[in-house]
């Protein structure tokens, strides 16, 4: 087990010597143990080689020059100059709060960054501020449109996080697929399968390979299949590549340059990098902002006394996760053996040192 703290530094440390500022090495590793006390590893410390092997290939911008390019007092357009997806996605997530600030809601579409990790991370800076956050982002082309092969769309995952009074907040952070392409790598490390209805292989035909996708396999949206909805995540993914991708002037579908250093570039782009969308809401702007948690609370209480299932639990979206950061910050960080592996090779090309726990 490793404590947040040590992790937090080391990656702070990595990303400085990847030339970032301090302040946005801060941001960066922020999000990094954000997402493991969450349980999400998928978008912790396993991403932090992809980020390297970017750098090297000069895929990344780490000293960008972020602007707002486009905007009316209640929306902007950010171009992000190619920056790491968490500083341009902070950024822009604080430039929609201000905007919800002055006129009731800020809306922001971010183009020309990357890979933001978890979309929570911004969709919850809004809840300190009595807002409602959203955050979507489009993603690496890897999933294919119900009864397709080809690879057209993202995980495109959508966040929306909702203050409560004495209830904890209700946090909805899903992407449009049934899980996540980091959450195929972390099966792929610790050589499981995955179950049908995840993934196909390059002819459409079901797969429970996680490594699927390097033999020409794709990524199925939510559903599987169209007896089990997969028409309805197509629709959840597209509406996402059109907010994130069409509106800002970014990339959107096949033409999304891939995260990770060893796909190679589209031959065409129709836009600038990946693009995100962010939203904020003042609550005071629709009833005031004590009334309206102690409806949340309500809400909540209501659903989560509904009657379970036998042996089940209702669940509250956010839930699981707050349940798994109480008790990661207390017992510790695992951190798998390859990903170990990983680190390690990454600090020792920086002239660093990950020291195992």
């Amino acid at each position: 087990m490793f404590t947040p703290e040590y992790l937090r530094e080391f990656t702070i440390r990595v990303f400085e010597k990847m030339s970032c500022p301090t302040d946005d090495a801060i941001t960066i590793a922020d999000v990094f143990i954000r997402a493991e006390l969450r349980n999400l590893p998928s978008h912790g410390m396993i991403r932090i080689k992809d980020y390297y092997q970017l750098w090297k290939t000069v895929r990344i911008n780490t000293n960008p020059d972020i602007k707002v390019v486009h905007e009316t007092p209640g929306t902007a357009v950010v171009d992000a100059d190619g920056a790491i997806g968490m500083v341009g996605a902070t950024r822009s997530m604080k430039i929609a709060i201000e905007k919800a600030k002055n006129t009731g809601t800020g809306w922001v579409a971010t183009r020309n960054s990357n890979h933001l990790g978890i979309g929570s991370y911004y969709a919850m800076m809004a809840l300190e501020h009595d807002m409602i956050g959203i955050s979507m982002t489009n993603a690496n082309p890897l999933v294919a449109p119900a009864n397709s092969v080809s690879r057209l769309l993202g995980t495109n995952p959508i966040t929306v996080a909702v203050p409560a009074g004495q209830q904890p907040a209700f946090i909805a952070d899903f992407s449009t697929t049934p899980i996540a392409r980091g959450k195929l790598a972390v099966a792929a490390k610790k050589g499981e399968k995955v179950p049908f209805g995840f993934v196909q292989d390059n002819e459409g035909n079901p797969s429970d390979d996680p490594d699927i996708l390097t033999q020409g396999g794709a990524m199925l949206p939510l559903g599987g299949d169209l007896q089990h909805g997969s028409h309805k995540g197509y629709a959840l993914g597209a509406i996402v590549d059109i907010l994130s991708g069409v509106l800002p002037g970014a990339n959107f579908g096949p033409f999304i340059p891939p995260n990770l250093a060893f796909m190679p570039m589209p031959e065409v782009q129709v836009g600038k990098g990946m693009g995100h969308f962010f939203g904020a809401l003042r609550i005071d702007g629709f009833m005031k902002a004590e009334e309206f948690k102690e409806r949340m609370d309500k809400w909540i209480t209501t659903f989560r006394n509904a009657k379970p299932i036998k042996g089940k639990k209702v669940l509250i979206p956010g839930d699981l996760e707050r349940e798994a950061e109480e008790r990661i910050k207390k017992e510790g960080i695992s951190v798998l053996p390859a990903i170990v592996e990983d680190l390690k090779e990454v600090a020792g090309k920086l002239g660093l040192e990950f020291k195992e726990a």
